[in-house]
């Protein structure tokens, strides 16, 4: 049997950069990489931002594994977790003993319920999938996305670039309706139409029949869209199958503590598939599907496997690119929060919110490329570090935001 070390179950974002962290740590120790799928480790953000033929994003190489003495197990599933001998069970038959334990088994998409399996019926999560929407994508082809998300929106413009057409069916009334304000929504929509998109907002679907021909899908009030391919994306669901199974809790993802440790504590979760207290929020419990939260979990669980008490204390960030035009969003949204809305010069839009003690919760803007990257890195400053600035200079676009910054509150 293996000597026993540190697994990490699942090679994404965070699994990755937890192996990589335990070498930067100076682990000696046996690391192994358990991949379920075939490919090497990639990014997942460009598989709907891409184009066709655009090569994947590796996250790392064999070469750069086998340097770090890290052991890749690609095309390999981990089918159950025995928690009393502190081994990880693949579905081949073999067993991974554990000194300790992380979980980063990401999520799954959901799929629309008593919609049968059917070749023009399809989600995008993976490097197949993304690639066979990429093959089916061509001039002319009619494409109906299912919800108005940052998947279905990414994706209606990477098809309304290549000339397909394009219809967007979302049961909200606006686009976007979580955890983006309502005037960069309105930005994005109007962007959409204006690229020839058509966006159906309230609208309910009754059922999906795909044929040879065509699919169609039933929507509320007698209507009917007719569309050669039928693309998914209503979000998605963590994968907490082998933790819970082993007992662990979960909800809404694998239920860890402020240092990222299961109810075991020899167990970790990190990345989609974990639920965590946000330790800038009031450690309101939330589960982030991001890029950059992955990373930065990945990175705190390889500490903690190691021993560390030190809380994951982070601020969201989320981005988004369509068309020409770049959406950032840092921070959480709150009910009772007080918005506030800059406008700039060159359309860029910055909609700050206030917790009602003053202090900034979140931000999110829109623009043209990446202009405004720098003034949403200022407010994860003032989130991270709780400052209350004066509401109507926020407003004001021709006050730097900069100057908002508490005394010597440094940016990092």
């Amino acid at each position: 049997m293996p000597a026993r070390g540190m697994v990490i179950v699942g090679a994404g974002e965070a699994g990755c950069r937890a192996a990589v962290a335990l070498r930067e740590k100076d682990y000696e120790g046996t690391v192994t990489l358990i991949n379920g799928e075939r490919h090497m480790p990639y990014e997942r953000p460009p598989l709907s931002k891409g184009s066709p033929g655009r090569a994947a994003t590796t996250i790392i190489t064999e070469a750069e594994l086998a340097a770090l003495r890290i052991d890749h197990l690609s095309s390999t599933t981990a089918a159950a977790i025995d928690r009393s001998s502190r081994e990880v069970a693949l579905q081949d038959g073999r067993r991974v003993p554990y000194e300790k334990l992380l979980l980063a088994t990401g999520a799954s998409p959901r799929s629309l319920t008593g919609v049968a399996a059917h070749d023009r019926i399809m989600t995008v999560r993976t490097l197949d999938d993304a690639d066979r929407f990429h093959g089916r994508i061509r001039p002319g082809i009619r494409v109906a996305m299912v919800g108005a998300g940052f998947i279905g929106l990414e994706l209606a413009a990477v098809a309304r670039q290549q000339d397909a057409d394009v219809i967007v069916i979302e049961a909200q009334p606006r686009i976007l309706m979580r955890g983006v304000p309502s005037c960069i929504g309105e930005v994005l929509a109007a962007r959409h139409s204006e690229a020839g998109v058509v966006i159906e907002t309230g609208s309910v679907i009754l059922g999906i029949h795909a044929g040879d021909e065509a699919a169609t899908i039933e929507l509320a009030g007698s209507k009917a869209v007719k569309a050669d391919l039928v693309v998914v994306g209503i979000g998605a669901t963590p994968n907490t199958e082998l933790a819970h199974a082993c007992g662990l809790a979960c909800h809404d993802g694998i239920q860890v503590d402020l240092n990222l440790q299961t109810g075991d504590a020899n167990i970790f979760a990190a990345g989609d598939c974990c639920s965590f207290p946000a330790a800038l929020f009031g450690d309101r419990r939330i589960r982030i599907e991001s890029w950059r939260s992955a990373r930065e979990q990945g990175e705190h669980a390889a500490i903690a496997m190691l021993g560390s008490r030190e809380p994951f204390v982070n601020v969201p960030w989320f981005w988004s690119d369509q068309y020409e035009l770049g959406l950032q969003v840092v921070g959480l949204t709150r009910n009772d929060g007080t918005s506030i809305v800059r406008t700039m010069n060159d359309g860029a839009v910055i909609v700050f919110q206030l917790a009602p003690d003053g202090t900034m919760v979140f931000a999110g803007g829109i623009a043209r490329g990446t202009s405004i990257a720098r003034d949403i890195k200022i407010a994860e400053a003032m989130i991270r570090n709780r400052v209350s600035p004066d509401p109507v200079c926020l407003a004001d676009a021709d006050i730097k935001l900069k100057t908002l910054l508490a005394p010597k509150v440094a940016m990092s």
